[in-house]
């Protein structure tokens, strides 16, 4: 039987994507980021929502959407700002935007 040779997590990724630095392996590192922060945003949704007591059929009635559409953006597919602050809005929900010195601003 053959010697197997385990690599490490970091070298695979430096194998398949490049390493650090690389244009490759930038456009991978963002990738990840951009879906960790849907995932994270989706999350946010289910949260609040439930925290309203609300079930997934219930907010897609709110915001004219169907409980698919839900599902799909509490699992951060699809997440928009209009639909996001659509969401937030239904279930009363305030956002604000730090500006530092400026103070905060209302997004909705």
């Amino acid at each position: 039987m053959e010697d197997l040779k385990l690599k490490s997590f970091d070298e695979m990724q430096d194998e398949f994507f490049g390493k650090i630095g690389t244009p490759k392996r930038d456009a991978f590192e963002k990738k990840v980021e951009e879906a960790y922060q849907e995932y994270k945003m989706g999350e946010a949704i289910k949260q609040a929502r439930k925290a309203n007591n609300l079930t997934q059929e219930q907010l897609g009635e709110k915001i004219g959407v169907q409980k698919s559409q839900i599902s799909r953006l509490e699992r951060g597919h699809g997440i928009t700002f209009s639909t996001m602050a659509r969401i937030f809005k239904a279930m009363n929900i305030p956002a604000f935007l730090d500006m530092g010195a400026a103070g905060k601003v209302a997004l909705w």
